[in-house]
C-alpha cells in the first residue's frame, strides 16, 4: 500500500496547471519505479493536457488505487496513470 500526503501551498505558488485540472493523475515512471500495483481500465480514456494538446504518453490504459491523507483526513482514490514529466501526482477536483 502507498500513501499520498498532501499539503496546500500558499495560492501563490499554485502552478497554473492545477487550476484546469478536472481529475487525479499520477506519472508512469513513477508508478513503475515505486511498485504499484496497476489496475487496467475496461476502456481506454483519452487525456488532454492543459493547452488542449494531447498527452505524449497516448491514451490512459491502467490506474492505481491509493490512501490520500490532507489535515487529519483519508480518503480512497483512483488515480489515472499517464506521462506527467517532471509530476509525480496531480490532484484535481476533489
Amino acid at each position: 500500500m502507498y500513501f499520498i500526503y498532501y499539503s496546500a501551498p500558499p495560492s501563490s505558488e499554485i502552478p497554473s496547471l492545477t487550476e484546469f485540472t478536472m481529475g487525479m493523475f499520477a506519472d508512469r515512471k513513477f508508478i513503475e519505479k515505486n511498485s504499484f500495483k496497476l489496475e487496467k481500465l475496461k476502456r481506454p480514456v483519452k487525456v488532454r493536457n492543459v493547452n488542449e494538446t494531447g498527452n505524449s504518453g497516448g491514451l490512459v490504459t491502467h490506474e492505481i488505487e491509493v490512501n490520500v491523507y490532507y489535515q487529519g483526513h483519508m480518503k480512497r482514490m483512483k488515480l489515472d496513470v499517464c506521462h506527467l514529466g517532471r509530476t509525480k501526482v496531480i490532484l484535481g477536483m476533489l
